[in-house]
């Protein structure tokens, strides 16, 4: 039976079938001799006995040679074929003959076609080729066993179509038995989703190509190759296959790897590969197996961006509650967040602005009109004394792909009447090719408003796009304009109110080629000679200043300037036209050599800050606190790390952090203060909660009190007061530092502020309700952040408003909500805290009026532990009331039960932990307490 890795050409044995050879090509190539010598058919036994039909020939006496040739063998595909023989061999010794032989020879004739006749090709070793010589592994001898021989030849490499195969005989006593010609292939084979076809090996491995199965491709970003296997010489399949193919989407892997199956209904599989199919996401469904995706339910949608497993969803519902808060010319609208957000997270929001007038083009949104994510937006430029009807649009990422209008909700407002009115007079003064000189009258305004500025628009008059200008003046000149062009231009004035509207358009033209260039030439000659007296005026002022400078003496060269005698003025390093020059003049440079860096102790805005010690020639070695700028840097980032050197250069107070000097000239850039040895005053009281009595509390907040004070003189605004940015020293002194967020109060007006820009960041828990709502900061709102401060010492380092979200923390705040006393908290101290957060910034204290904070504290003793009846007494008595809810909660009934667990009742920090655990070993040394109930 056939091997399913070999296939039987030729089988060659008589007791199957007939043998496909034929004694007529038997013949003597030495003489002619009868056939009676040649390979005779006759029967016999095998091994086991059977009787058989073999070729013999016995002929121990004769040289001569034998031949016996098979029929024409195909080849087919194979390059390979394997020859098995079974024989069988008499022991000459046994036959006392010569010239007796044990040994038979085996030959191959390839041809194209069956072309062999009796005496073609002839019988000799050429043109046959000689395969090999055979000799028997067991001989027969007489009354001895019967065993037969087989013998395995492998021919290679055949070239022709076909072949046949010779056997000769001389002097040998020998029984053909059987003959079998075969090659070996790989059979078919599916397997990692892949099939390989029957593959006959031409070498030692044979490459097989396959194909991906049904429902299976190759992976999109995979290489576009086919699946490969190498098929072995033996004819089995070696190692495993080179396949990428995988289930393509909406079919998955079955029980095997050797086929795919659709994925059922209210199932989808997205893409290719070994992942199984998913129930549909939520709002859509599939009825359809084999699908890719599920399509999504009536009224549900999915956005392009969307991967196929997302959930369908739906445009949001109309935002909620709009506010509108009008300021003459402009109206900033606030609204609540729609009920249903439509199952998405990209929910934004577009403003639409009407009129029951023909609306002006001049309506701007802040920060845009469409793509909103907060909810609030702020238009201006309206018309004054105008209605207009405010539509807010809920949008999400769904919302272009539904049939309907996106949901809003409106609002109606009417502007005021106190805005400027229109710009009239507009006329050209001058013109050039490329140029327009035009002014106007100023209008005549009917409250207490001035005009702050005017802002005039332009374009061609044929068309095109408005560009816009500003002046504050009653005048302007346009430049860049097109040659011999007409343009239309429009004017508006700003005051405090907002803008009014513009007035009327005039037209002007630009000059053609060659006008007026007579008047340009003399005003060249007029330009040139102003340019020289001015030039010579500034000589002569700068020779005054410099008499006047070389002559007095520079007090103060960090850059002060002289009030009256004695007071200060801080100086913005941004007004600097080069701000290095403010370095230099406010900071000290110090050399490299002279610092060394021992340790990293954290890492600023601009890279890490370091403790070393610094030793200037003639002066001790003392240590500093080393702000360093990390490489890669920009020239702002630069100028704005350098920024506080120059701010800090200008102080000297005990109570602010003194600045050693800068380090420019080499890398990396570094600021040198006075080191603190223990680091920031919030996390420094965290470490010793209630280790310090009230007294140093209190001389802690004298000392930043003191500090803010001198700021406050010195007409500077810190904005960022709390006490992570105060610093504590070995002796307990307290100093402001990080000047990050601090800038220059104006000395202009009776109520110095400074604005920041929109966008600034401000630390919401610290500020003043009017700095958060409008950026307006005073010394005042540096009171409330210290009313603030003053809670945290007290609270030795608790977060100010705890885990409120700062949204929770301005509301509250607008509703009066004002921070408890702290344990331990003199009465009369948490009223200073609540002036400091008087919501009229005018009712707060001064920094130069703060009272001294010593006669404030209550230094009546607590009551003993002895007269402690309850838990609760014993709390208030070691002043930890703040626990007493906790407590209660948790179950705590007696002193035993309380010492076993503190943290379940919610006691984390280190410091209230041991205070209560000593308290408690205190009452058990001295007396057995009775347990103690609520």
């Amino acid at each position: 039976m056939e091997n399913a890795n070999q296939v039987n050409i030729i089988i060659l044995k008589l007791y199957t079938y007939m043998l496909p050879l034929t004694l007529s090509v038997c013949l003597s190539v030495c003489l002619p001799v009868s056939l009676s010598v040649c390979l005779s058919e006759v029967s016999g036994l095998d091994d086991e006995s059977n009787s058989v039909r073999t070729y013999q020939i016995c002929t121990p006496d004769s040289a001569a040679s034998y031949w016996l040739r098979t029929r024409w063998i195909p080849r087919r595909a194979a390059t390979t074929l394997y020859v098995e023989i079974r024989f069988t061999m008499m022991e000459c010794s046994g036959l006392n003959q010569r010239p007796c032989k044990e040994t038979f020879n085996v030959y191959r004739y390839e041809s194209e076609s069956d072309e062999a006749t009796p005496t073609h090709p002839s019988w000799m070793e050429n043109p046959y080729t000689k395969v090999s010589t055979l000799a028997a592994d067991h001989l027969l001898r007489r009354g001895g066993e019967r065993r037969s021989n087989v013998k395995l030849l492998r021919l290679e490499p055949l070239g022709g179509a076909g072949l046949y195969l010779a056997f000769q005989s001389q002097g040998a006593c020998m029984a053909l038995l059987a003959v079998r010609v075969f090659y070996r292939k790989c059979p078919p084979l599916h397997r990692a989703f892949a099939v390989f076809p029957e593959t006959v090996p031409h070498s030692l491995v044979e490459q097989a190509q396959g194909v991906c199965v049904e429902n299976a491709v190759t992976p999109p970003g995979e290489q576009s190759r086919l699946p490969s296997m190498l098929c072995g010489e033996d004819g089995q399949w070696v190692g495993q296959p080179s396949s990428s193919c995988a289930c393509r989407p909406g079919y998955e892997a079955g029980e095997t790897d050797v086929r795919c199956r659709a994925c059922p209904s209210g199932q989808f599989k997205a893409e290719s590969g070994p992942g199984g199919c998913g129930l549909c996401p939520a709002n859509s469904n599939t009825r359809v197996p084999g699908s890719a995706y599920c399509p999504c339910n009536l009224d549900y949608h999915r956005a392009d961006s969307d991967p196929p497993h997302a959930a369908c969803s739906r445009p949001p519902s109309a935002p909620r509650s709009i506010v509108s808060q009008i300021n003459e010319s402009s109206v900033v609208l606030e609204w609540s967040e729609p009920l249903d957000r439509g199952g998405r997270g990209d929910l934004n929001y577009r403003g639409l602005a009407s009129s029951y007038s023909p609306c002006d083009d001049s309506v701007l949104y802040r920060p845009a009109q469409s793509g909103l994510t907060q909810r609030r937006v702020a238009v201006w430029g309206l018309r004054p004394h105008t209605r207009y009807t405010f539509t807010v649009q809920s949008l999400n990422g769904v919302s272009a792909l539904s049939k309907s209008e996106p949901a809003s909700d409106g609002v109606n407002v009417t502007t005021s009447r106190d805005v400027p009115p229109p710009v009239s007079g507009l006329r050209r003064t001058a013109a050039s090719e490329s140029s327009l000189s035009l002014e106007w009258s100023a209008p005549v305004l009917q409250n207490q408003h001035q005009i702050l500025d005017y802002q005039l628009r332009y374009s061609p008059k044929e068309a095109g796009q408005w560009q816009y200008v500003s002046s504050r003046s009653s005048s302007v000149v346009l430049t860049g304009l097109q040659r011999a062009l007409r343009y239309q231009v429009q004017v508006r004035a700003r005051s405090q109110a907002g803008y009014g509207s513009f007035g009327a358009a005039s037209a002007f033209s630009t000059l053609p080629d060659g006008v007026g260039h007579s008047q340009l030439v003399l005003t060249g000659v007029l330009v040139s000679m102003g340019i020289l007296l001015l030039i010579a005026v500034v000589i002569v002022a700068v020779y005054c200043y410099r008499r006047r400078v070389k002559d007095s003496e520079m007090s103060d060269k960090s850059g002060h300037y002289q009030m009256g005698q004695t007071m200060k003025v801080y100086i913005d390093p941004f007004t600097y036209e080069d701000p290095n020059e403010a370095v230099r003049e406010f900071a000290k440079e110090i050399e490299a050599s002279f610092v060394k860096i021992e340790e990293v102790i954290g890492a600023g805005e601009f890279g890490e800050v370091c403790r070393g010690r610094l030793r200037v020639p003639g002066r001790r070695e003392n240590y500093v606190a080393i702000k360093t700028l990390k490489g890669g840097y920009t020239e702002k980032q630069r100028r704005d790390f350098l920024s506080e050197a120059s701010i800090m250069g200008q102080f000297q107070h005990p109570n602010i952090i003194h600045l050693e000097g800068v380090i420019t000239t080499s890398c990396p850039v570094m600021i040198l203060t006075e080191f603190m040895e223990n680091g920031a005053l919030d996390s420094f009281l965290r470490m010793n909660d209630g280790q310090f009595t009230p007294i140093q509390l209190v001389g802690m907040l004298r000392g930043i009190a003191a500090g803010m004070k001198y700021l406050s003189e010195m007409s500077f605004v810190h904005r960022d007061l709390a006490a992570r940015n105060i610093l504590v020293n070995s002796n307990l002194v307290c100093k402001v530092s990080d000047f990050g967020l601090s800038r220059f109060l104006t000395e202009n007006s009776s109520d110095p502020t400074y604005t920041s820009s929109l966008g600034g960041k401000i630390p919401i828990r610290w500020t003043a309700p009017e700095a958060i709502a409008y950026r307006k900061f005073t010394s005042a709102s540096d009171a409330w952040s210290y009313g603030i401060v003053m809670w945290e010492v007290m609270s030795y380092g608790e977060r100010p408003y705890w885990d409120m979200s700062n949204q929770d923390v301005i509301n509250a705040i607008e509703q009066d909500y004002r921070l408890p006393p702290p344990p331990d908290c003199p009465s009369s101290l948490h009223s200073l805290m609540l002036d400091c957060w008087q919501k009229e910034r005018a009712n707060r204290p001064r920094f130069c009026h703060t009272p001294g904070l010593e006669p404030l504290l209550d230094q009546r003793p607590p009551p003993p532990l002895s007269a402690c009846a309850s838990v609760s007494d014993w709390l208030r008595a070691i002043k930890m009331e703040r626990y007493e809810q906790s407590f209660l909660q948790a179950g705590f009934s007696s002193l035993d039960i309380v010492s076993h667990d503190l943290l379940r009742a919610g006691v984390t920090l280190a410091g209230h932990q041991k205070k209560m655990l000593s308290s408690i070993q205190t009452l058990r040394i001295h007396k057995a307490p009775p347990p103690l109930l609520y």
